[in-house]
């Protein structure tokens, strides 16, 4: 349980940094850009990518993940910024119900009685962390936008998940060398976008943000680590880190959200957090 702690306190983390980017006057996505290149580093550390037999790999879906990773990371930071880093947490989280989705339709899975509960437990709770209701017209202004980005955020987390199964089930290359691929193409994809911005004078580049990537990279990398080990740990019970990591995600991020940064929430957006750690169980039973 020791790795699935860490896991959750490096997705807050993230969730945290993304929260005070625009308070501290950060480009995001320049800090987006950098973390991709610590990813890339503690990749060949720790994940000791085999890169000596790369015939036939999926190259299709690595360039679809490394595009949709550094733009969904953008969508995140600004749903962080406009929902708050409760309700975009949940959101995230709630993804994971995309890919039990896509595998009743697409690939003739059986839907069970349980599984069908858990899907419209999360569904409910997507629809109860929306802020629906704000007073104020520039309040209204921003949830008008805010529950796009948690949408985007769902739908968007909900492919790349769908993206990394596939990945995975391509058994002539390990894991840890996919996502070592991935994690280069998103630097290289985005350090194009980068240098198009600023020799376009779109943006001005910042020698600090590199360093504030490298941070970022680290969260964003020990999110990642810590919840493989954790399924190789507790290998016999994937429901368990399944269930804890997401359910403790939830939790920190909701307590850090309200207790830390004081963000308001209606009793619905609190009813939403109950349904969804409901319905994170529900999942994990079925």
């Amino acid at each position: 349980m020791f790795y699935i702690l860490l896991s959750v306190c490096f997705s807050v983390t993230v969730s945290i940094l993304l929260k005070l980017a625009r308070r501290y006057q950060i480009d995001v996505y320049q800090a987006i850009t950098w973390n991709y290149s610590m990813a890339i580093v503690l990749s060949l550390v720790f994940l000791k990518p085999q890169l000596n037999n790369l015939d036939n790999v999926p190259i299709i879906t690595y360039s679809i993940l490394g595009l949709l990773l550094p733009a969904l990371f953008m969508i995140l930071a600004i749903s962080t910024r406009l929902s708050g880093i409760v309700r975009t947490d949940i959101a995230q989280r709630l993804s994971l119900f995309i890919p039990i989705v896509t595998a009743f339709l697409l690939f003739s899975e059986k839907m069970t009685t349980l599984k069908f509960l858990g899907l419209i437990l999360g569904f409910t709770a997507i629809v109860c962390t929306i802020p629906w209701q704000q007073k104020g017209t520039s309040r209204r202004r921003v949830s008008a936008n805010a529950w796009i980005y948690l949408l985007a955020v769902f739908a968007g987390f909900g492919i790349i998940d769908v993206l990394f199964k596939q990945i995975a089930a391509f058994k002539a290359i390990s894991y840890g060398t996919s996502l070592f691929i991935v994690f280069l193409l998103a630097f290289i994809f985005s350090l194009a976008g980068l240098f198009y911005q600023v020799i376009t004078k779109k943006m001005k580049f910042s020698w600090p943000h590199i360093f504030i990537g490298w941070v970022l990279g680290i969260a964003n990398f020990g999110n990642i680590l810590f919840y493989l080990k954790a399924h190789q740990a507790l290998s016999n019970q994937p429901s368990t880190v399944f269930s804890a990591m997401n359910i403790g995600v939830i939790v920190v991020g909701a307590s850090i959200g309200l207790i830390i940064f004081k963000e308001k929430l209606s009793l619905l957006n609190k009813a939403g957090i109950v349904i969804a750690i409901i319905a994170i169980v529900v999942i994990a039973r079925s």
